[in-house]
């Protein structure tokens, strides 16, 4: 019901989908939608992959809010399309390597895609069966997401038939 909700009142512009579904059962009806950024991840090395992914993604979108003077994703929303309708051009500083001789790090400006991020919903079908695979990989990905990507957009839905304290630590 949460994921049909999501996908007949949001555009695939405004609401991205990650699904995971290590049982390969439940999710698969969804393949193909044009919600989903990568095809459903039955593979529990793919979702490591994926969660790792959107752990990169939750930092980079807080750069940017940082660089637009917001909190959320709302207001970098806003923000951006004020940006964007008045021909401004944003910058930030991004590391590019290091210095040969001193090791000191390289920064250089480049310009912010100002692009309205679309909210990015992770449904996970099994998280029982992608703990068993991959515990100590996952865990630490979604801890972070879990403690911290709601602002940036980023919402987690987990399921599992068995709530123990291994499957959910």
């Amino acid at each position: 019901t949460m994921i049909l909700s999501l996908l007949y009142r949001m555009k695939p512009e405004e609401c991205r989908l990650i699904m995971v579904d290590p049982k390969m059962l439940e999710l698969s009806v969804y393949d193909g939608i044009p919600h989903l950024l990568t095809p459903v991840v039955t593979d529990p090395k793919k979702a490591v992959t994926a969660l790792k992914w959107a752990v990169r993604e939750m930092e980079d979108r807080y750069r940017k809010m940082a660089r637009l003077g917001v909190r959320n994703i709302d207001g970098y929303n806003q923000r951006a399309g004020s940006a964007r309708d008045k021909g401004e051009v944003v910058t930030m500083q991004v590391q590019v390597g290091f210095e040969k001789g001193t090791g000191e790090p390289l920064f250089e400006e480049r310009s912010i895609d100002l692009a309205p991020m679309p909210y990015i919903v992770i449904i996970v079908d099994e998280m029982a069966d992608l703990m068993m695979v991959a515990g100590k990989e996952i865990e630490g990905a979604i801890q972070r997401l879990a403690q911290m990507a709601r602002a940036a957009g980023i919402h987690l839905i987990m399921a599992t038939q068995r709530p123990s304290v291994d499957v959910i630590t």
